[in-house]
C-alpha cells in the first residue's frame, strides 16, 4: 500500500519548484515556507480523488455519483469521436439533461491510483550489472512484467512499474480502472479555446477550458468516497494551492550535452515534422465542412505542439540557458571528483555525451507510418507474435498486465474516415522514401510499384480493419489468422515488422545505456548534494504547489486572475479576429452573468503537459480550480523551473460554476458537483 512520507530537504529547489512523488511529499518545506501542514489524510484523499486518462491528461472526481471533471482539450478526442456531421460536439458543445442522454466514450480509460510500492531491490536482484544494455534490458523488461503481473492476479488493478530518478529507483503503481465513461457537459470551442492560437500559452486568457465526465460502474453511476468538495470563495493573491496531476516527461535531469542535443537535433527535427503535419492538416481542411470537423482535433494537437516546441526551442537557444546548466554541471564534477568514493562515476556524464550522437543519428528511422488504420495492424501483428512468447519476454505494452488496457484501444468503436486516413498514410510513405531512399529494398517493398498516393489508396481502400469486428476476428484467431490474413493493411505490417523490431531494440538499447549512466548520475548528485527532490516527471500523479501570483512583463503588470467581464472586453477588442468570437450562448446570456465572477488565474506551481485536466485545491483540499495550460515563459519547465514570469494557468472553479447556471442553463449539474 501507499507508504506516506515527507522530505526534509530539497537542495538546488528554485521557489516552489517541484512535482513530488505522493508517497514523498515535501512536508518540511511546506511547514516552513507556508506554515502548512500535509497530513496524511489530507494527501490519501487528495490522490484517490485524482485520475489520469490514458488519451493523456489528468482530471478528478467532483462528486459521489460519478462525475469527473477535466479539460475541454483533453475531452476533445472523445469530443471527437462522438461528433458526427449531423452533431458536431466540438464546435456546438454539449448538455445532458438526463443520465440515458450522457455519452458513452469509445475507449477512454480513467486511472485513479490506489497505491504504490518501492519494488527497486526486486529489480535491481534481477538484473546482472555487469550484462550488456542490450542484456540488461531484457532482464529488467522481464522482471519488471513478472512483478506487474503477479501485481495484477494478487489485486485485480492495474499495475505499472515506475522508473524513477534516471534509473535509481522503481516504484511499482496500482490503479482502479474506469472503462464506462460518459459524456456529460461540454462548452462549444469558441469558449474553451477562445483566443485560439494567438492566445495559447498566452496570459491573460479567458477562457472556459473545462469538461463534465461520469464514470460507471456495472451500468449505472459510480457511488464513490473520495472526490472533492467545491469551494465557493474566490482566490486572493498569495494564496496557497496544490496541484495534483499526471506530468507528462521532463529531463531535469539532462545534462548539458543532453539538451545540446535537444537544442541542436531532436527540437529542430520535431518542429520540421509538426510544420509538415500542420500544411497536411490544414490543406486536408481545405476540402469542405465535414473534412474540416474530421481533421480538427488532430490539428489542433499539432498546433499545440507545435507552438510549445517552438517555445523550448526558444528557451534552450538563450545562451545562459545551457551556460547555467554547465556552471552547475562543473561545480558537481570537481565535488565528484575530490570524493575517492564516488570518483569513478564522473564517467557518466562523457557517457551520455557519447549516446547523444547515437540518439541523433536514430531520428527519422521509423515504419510506424502514423495511421489508425495501419496502427491497428501493426498492434494485431505484434499481439500474435508477441502471444506466442512467455510473459516475462513480451515487447512492453504486449505483456498479460497491459493487455486489457492494449485491448481498450484495439478494439475502439471510435470512427475511422478513410479520406483522411488515405491522406496521411500517402505522406507518411513518402517521408518514408525521403528518409529511407527511393532504392531502399524494403521501400520498394513497401510500396510495391506504386507512387504513396497510389500505394495509400490501395491499402485504405483494400483493408477490413475499420471495424470493430474484424479486428476482433483477428485478435481472437491469434497468431493463426493474422499470419495468414490476405488484408493488405495487415500484409504490410508483416513486412515491416522485422524492421520495426530491429530499430525498437536499438532504440530501447540506447534508452538502457543512457538509464544506467544517469543512475549514476543521481547517485553522484545524492552523494555531493543529499537527499531530497523530487524525480522527473513520468505521467504519474504527482503534487505541485505554488501561490496565486501575478508577474511583470515588459514592464507592465500581469494580474493573477481574469473575469467574466474581460472576456467580454477581450471580444470586443479583437472584433473580427478569427478565434475571438463568443458563442452564442455567451452573448445571450450576458446580461445574466455575474461580470465580476473570476475566470482564469495563475500560479507559481510546477506543471507542464499531462498537468492539463489537473485539479487546483486549496488549503482545506477544496477544488478551486483546473490546470489547462501555462504561459509562453513556462514552456522552458520541461528541463528548467522558474516562477519569476513562469505561470500554471487555470479556469477557476467560481468560474465553471457561474457558466454552468448563467450561460448553459446546468443548474441541475450544478448542484451535483461536490455533493
Amino acid at each position: 500500500m501507499l507508504q506516506f512520507a515527507f522530505l526534509y530537504s530539497a537542495p538546488q529547489l528554485k521557489g516552489d519548484e517541484g512535482m513530488y512523488l505522493f508517497n514523498d511529499l515535501p512536508g518540511q518545506v511546506l511547514q516552513d515556507r507556508y506554515g502548512f501542514e500535509a497530513t496524511e489524510a489530507w494527501a490519501n484523499h487528495l490522490r484517490l480523488s485524482s485520475v489520469r486518462f490514458n488519451s493523456g491528461g489528468s482530471g478528478s472526481f467532483i462528486s459521489s455519483n460519478g462525475l469527473v471533471l477535466t479539460n475541454h482539450h483533453v475531452a476533445s478526442d472523445t469530443l471527437h469521436k462522438l461528433s458526427t456531421p449531423e452533431r458536431n460536439l466540438i464546435d456546438d458543445g454539449y448538455l445532458a439533461k438526463s443520465l440515458d442522454q450522457e455519452l458513452k466514450a469509445p475507449d477512454l480509460e480513467l486511472n485513479q491510483l490506489v497505491s504504490i510500492e518501492d519494488v527497486t531491490s526486486r529489480v535491481e536482484q534481477a538484473v546482472d550489472a555487469d550484462a550488456a544494455p542490450s542484456e540488461s534490458a531484457k532482464q529488467r523488461r522481464a522482471v519488471i512484467a513478472t512483478i506487474e503481473k503477479d501485481s495484477l492476479e494478487a489485486t485485480g488493478y492495474r499495475s505499472d512499474v515506475v522508473t524513477l530518478f534516471g534509473g535509481a529507483k522503481y516504484h511499482l503503481y496500482r490503479y482502479k480502472k474506469y472503462t464506462d465513461v460518459r459524456l456529460v457537459w461540454a462548452p462549444e470551442t469558441e469558449a474553451a479555446f477562445f483566443g485560439g492560437d494567438a492566445d495559447n500559452f498566452e496570459y491573460p486568457r479567458y477562457n472556459l477550458d473545462a469538461t463534465i465526465m461520469r464514470v460507471y460502474e456495472d451500468g449505472k453511476p459510480a457511488q464513490l468516497k473520495n472526490f472533492l468538495k467545491w469551494s465557493s470563495d474566490p482566490l486572493k493573491s498569495g494564496e496557497l494551492v496544490f496541484v495534483s496531476g499526471n506530468p507528462g516527461r521532463t529531463q531535469r535531469i539532462f545534462t548539458a550535452a543532453a539538451l545540446k542535443y535537444l537544442r541542436d537535433s531532436r527540437i529542430p527535427y520535431l518542429l520540421d515534422f509538426l510544420r509538415r503535419k500542420e500544411v497536411l492538416m490544414q490543406q486536408f481542411s481545405l476540402e469542405g465542412q465535414e473534412a474540416s470537423r474530421r481533421a480538427r482535433d488532430e490539428l489542433f494537437g499539432i498546433q499545440n505542439s507545435r507552438k510549445a516546441y517552438t517555445g523550448m526551442l526558444a528557451g534552450l537557444q538563450n545562451p545562459q540557458t545551457i551556460q547555467n546548466k554547465q556552471a552547475r554541471e562543473d561545480v558537481l564534477l570537481a565535488a565528484v571528483a575530490k570524493d575517492p568514493d564516488v570518483s569513478g562515476l564522473a564517467a557518466a556524464w562523457s557517457e551520455i555525451a557519447a549516446i547523444q550522437q547515437e540518439k541523433a543519428e536514430m531520428l527519422g528511422k521509423s515504419v510506424s507510418f502514423r495511421s489508425s488504420l495501419f496502427g491497428y495492424a501493426l498492434q494485431l501483428v505484434l499481439l500474435a507474435a508477441e502471444d506466442q512468447k512467455p510473459n516475462e519476454e513480451r515487447l512492453r505494452g504486449y505483456t498479460d498486465a497491459a493487455r486489457d488496457s492494449l485491448l481498450q484501444s484495439l478494439l475502439s468503436t471510435a470512427p475511422v474516415y478513410d479520406d483522411l486516413e488515405q491522406v496521411k498514410l500517402a505522406d507518411e510513405l513518402s517521408r518514408f522514401i525521403e528518409t529511407q531512399g527511393a532504392d531502399s529494398p524494403l521501400v520498394m517493398q513497401v510500396l510495391a510499384g506504386k507512387s504513396p498516393r497510389e500505394r495509400a489508396a490501395e491499402l485504405v481502400n483494400g483493408t477490413k480493419l475499420g471495424t470493430v469486428a474484424e479486428r476482433k476476428k483477428l485478435v481472437e484467431g491469434g497468431n493463426d489468422a493474422v499470419s495468414v490474413s490476405s488484408d493488405p493493411m495487415v500484409a504490410l505490417a508483416r513486412t515491416v515488422e522485422e524492421e520495426y523490431r530491429r530499430l525498437r531494440s536499438e532504440n530501447e538499447r540506447i534508452a538502457e545505456s543512457e538509464r544506467q549512466a544517469y543512475a549514476r548520475v543521481s547517485q553522484a548528485v545524492t552523494a555531493i548534494e543529499g537527499t531530497g527532490g523530487y524525480p522527473d516527471a513520468t505521467f504519474t500523479l504527482r503534487l505541485a504547489f505554488g501561490e496565486v501570483k501575478g508577474y511583470l512583463e515588459d514592464g507592465k503588470k500581469i494580474p493573477a486572475t481574469t473575469d467574466f467581464s474581460g472576456a467580454y472586453q477581450h471580444a470586443l477588442d479583437h472584433a473580427g479576429q478569427q478565434d475571438f468570437d463568443l458563442p452564442k450562448s455567451w452573448l445571450k446570456a450576458e446580461s445574466k452573468v455575474n461580470l465580476k465572477t473570476q475566470l482564469n488565474f495563475v500560479c507559481t506551481a510546477d506543471i507542464i503537459g499531462g498537468n492539463s485536466g489537473s485539479p487546483v485545491v486549496n488549503r482545506e483540499g477544496e477544488l478551486v480550480g483546473l490546470i489547462f495550460d501555462g504561459n509562453i515563459q513556462s514552456l522552458t519547465s520541461d528541463y528548467l523551473y522558474s516562477d519569476e514570469q513562469g505561470r500554471a494557468v487555470s479556469v477557476a472553479g467560481v468560474g465553471i460554476i457561474e457558466a454552468l447556471r448563467a450561460i448553459y442553463n446546468a443548474g441541475d449539474l450544478a448542484d451535483q458537483i461536490g455533493k
